[in-house]
């Protein structure tokens, strides 16, 4: 793939950018070094590699779930002014 000014300008297009002159020319040489990379990774042998979407294999750790006995609702609002009907309260919300 050629890298030019008008596939820059086309992406620019694309992603609803406004690019001058002188970005296109800054860009220029930074795109082509970009597509470069991404073509020697092209030459690497990944015919025996499983596809991999978290670097690290992830797994559920589920905790059982034991039934506990919870802190009385009067002990929980002892310490509080902001009160009623046996729930905190909170600040009015328009």
């Amino acid at each position: 793939m050629e890298i030019n000014k008008e596939l820059i300008e086309r992406v620019a297009k694309n992603s609803k950018l406004r690019l001058s002159e002188n970005e296109i020319k800054e860009f220029l040489p930074q795109f082509k070094e970009i597509l470069d990379t991404f073509s020697e990774l092209k030459k690497i042998n990944t015919d025996n590699v499983k596809p991999s979407f978290q670097p690290i294999e992830v797994k559920n750790k589920v905790r059982e779930d034991i039934i506990k006995e919870s802190i009385d609702v009067k002990e929980l609002l002892k310490n509080t002014k902001h009160k009623k009907d046996n729930y905190f309260l909170g600040p009015k919300t328009l």
